[in-house]
């Protein structure tokens, strides 16, 4: 029996989970599916030191490779201000708090999925 694909928004709920079992805070999943071709979901969360963003980066590594699953592509590891995991279809960004408030992907991408729920209300 051929095992079940593992789709976008379960991989961005798994990183999610993980991001919360290593107490990151405030983790979210933005859904950027009518927005861009990069990707179909951010997961955005952050820690409270580079020791933390980067447990939490772990974290979510280790929790898709239960999965069979591996980031195409790290960065930010070495620094760890800010950590993206490429998942192809999601991108984790793992953030200390002074730049995730700087970029604010949440405000740049979330009124996306804003507008989505209001199509749909």
């Amino acid at each position: 029996m051929k095992a079940a694909r593992t789709t976008p928004l379960q991989l961005a709920k798994l990183l999610k989970g993980a991001a919360t079992d290593k107490k990151a805070w405030k983790p979210v999943v933005i859904d950027v599916r009518d927005k861009t071709t990069i990707a179909d979901y951010f997961v955005v969360c952050e820690g409270e030191t580079d020791r933390q963003v980067k447990a939490i980066a772990d974290g979510m590594v280790d929790a898709a490779k239960e999965k069979n699953l591996k980031p195409l592509a790290v960065d930010g590891y070495e620094d760890a201000t800010w950590i993206l995991l490429d998942f192809d279809s999601v991108l984790a960004h793992v953030f200390l708090p002074g730049e995730r408030s700087y970029y604010d992907l949440e405000s740049l991408w979330a009124p996306v999925a804003k507008r989505r729920r209001e199509a749909a209300g």
